[in-house]
């Protein structure tokens, strides 16, 4: 009996030591987090270079200080693909956590928005907000070998589906990856691809797709904490309930830039630029229209390069320019005015529809035909003005001259000047004249005219 107490007592502590070490082993793997301040920033319109940059400097920002997390509220259309790539590298690379927050209400994640919140280590939903809709725009046909009509046309649609599924598979791997390591719905993932699902904020709960619905920010932070994320392949238990709020706000290069790269914003610009420059041509030397046009010029090719730019668009867009700068310099060839106008207007509306986005990065219809009747006017007011000038009368050379009665302006010796037909010249003669003496031009010497009394 004494032996099979003994060997309970045994068994007894050495449950309690196992359970003791079980709970140590936890917290060493899931540390909870030191109770710091948590970032809030705010993303909005299209992903561009420019969120890229804001994401990094809010990242950078936030482990300066030691937050907690980092909360980014989002509301995107979608955007760029490139920059899509680099911010989901970022927030995997994040060392603080990142918290992506669907609101305010009636916002949405499209596109590009769903696998940035997939990619995010904890994802919420305001209520009355929606995310999906993330099928890849289609980038059109390749072209085909020159064969026959019908030939060639299946050659183009078999090449433009080919490619189709490449960018749809490829975007599918991508966000199911996604899926995969947050432990979010893989299945409604490639939906959203696929099929272009979309979920509002509840049913989004529901199918796994985000973990928080929360009407505000302090509600998502009491929501979020004691929850369990992965940082770096770390586990870490988010302190968050009644942290201090930090706003942050990207810097001026940053917005400047999510400004420039603003369709509608670069579209100005590059009219300004052109503009500019074609009145320093016809008005040298003032300066100011040259100077102004060569730094909005500058402004607007910055830009170009991080919108998905239609480079043959580009190209109709500057021989529209040309074709009326032509129709200004041979006035009367009314077609090159007309073919100017419209390869204008076709090169402004598919400017950037190039590869590269998963949204159309469109300019505002209005602005495009307000800068082509803008265009238009100066182009022809300028036609206008020649065609005046060149129906005005002669002024008349000095052999017309000869037989028009003058008046004398001044007078020394045999030399002076004389009024003839509202202009000074030197005139000359022998018989002495005095001022206000009418004389006829008889002749001429080079610029100087031969007078009598």
């Amino acid at each position: 009996m004494a032996y099979l107490a003994r060997m309970r007592r045994y068994w007894l502590r050495a449950g309690w030591l196992h359970a003791l070490l079980l709970a140590l082993q936890v917290t060493v793997s899931a540390p909870a987090a030191a109770q710091g301040p948590v970032f809030v920033t705010d993303v909005n319109g299209s992903i561009g270079v420019a969120t890229h940059r804001h994401m990094i400097q809010a990242i950078e920002a936030a482990q300066a200080k030691q937050a907690g997390a980092l909360v980014v509220r989002l509301d995107t259309p979608g955007g760029l693909v490139s920059a899509t790539r680099n911010i989901i590298q970022t927030i995997l690379a994040s060392p603080v956590p990142v918290i992506l927050y669907v609101a305010p209400s009636g916002a949405h994640a499209a596109s590009a928005g769903t696998f940035i919140v997939y990619a995010a280590h904890l994802a919420a939903m305001a209520p009355g907000t929606s995310i999906g809709a993330a099928t890849p725009v289609e980038m059109g046909g390749m072209p085909g070998l020159p064969q026959t009509k019908n030939e060639q046309k299946d050659k183009q649609q078999d090449d433009a589906a080919t490619m189709r599924r490449k960018a749809i598979n490829d975007v599918v791997a991508l966000l199911r990856g996604l899926a995969q390591l947050r432990g979010r719905n893989a299945d409604w993932a490639e939906k959203a691809v696929r099929d272009a699902a979309t979920l509002t904020a509840d049913e989004a709960l529901k199918e796994h797709v985000v973990e928080i619905v929360a009407p505000t920010v302090d509600d998502l932070l009491a929501q979020a904490d004691g929850r369990k994320v992965s940082v770096n392949g770390q586990d870490r238990i988010l302190a968050t309930k009644n942290a201090a709020l930090v706003t942050f706000t990207p810097s001026w290069r940053v917005q400047v830039l999510a400004v420039l790269s603003d369709p509608n914003v670069a579209f100005i610009l590059l009219m300004i630029g052109v503009y500019g420059i074609l009145l320093e041509f016809w008005t040298p030397g003032t300066f100011v229209p040259g100077t102004v046009g060569a730094i909005s010029l500058i402004l607007a090719l910055t830009a170009l390069t991080v919108l998905p730019v239609h480079y043959g668009a580009l190209g109709l867009l500057l021989l529209g320019i040309i074709l009326m700068v032509a129709e200004a310099m041979t006035p009367g060839t009314v077609v090159l005015g007309i073919g100017g106008v419209v390869a204008f207007i076709a090169g402004a509306v598919f400017l950037f529809e190039g590869p590269g986005a998963d949204i159309s990065y469109a300019i505002s219809r209005p602005l495009i035909i307000g800068f082509a009747a803008i265009t238009a006017a100066l182009i022809f007011g300028l036609i206008a003005a020649v065609l005046n000038a060149r129906a005005r009368p002669a002024t008349a050379g000095a052999e017309q001259l000869v037989g028009s009665i003058a008046q004398v302006v001044d007078w020394r010796g045999s030399e002076g000047s004389v009024r003839v037909q509202g202009e000074i010249w030197a005139a000359r003669s022998n018989p002495p004249l005095n001022p206000g003496d009418s004389v006829r031009v008889v002749g001429r010497d080079r610029l100087t005219l031969i007078v009598e009394p």
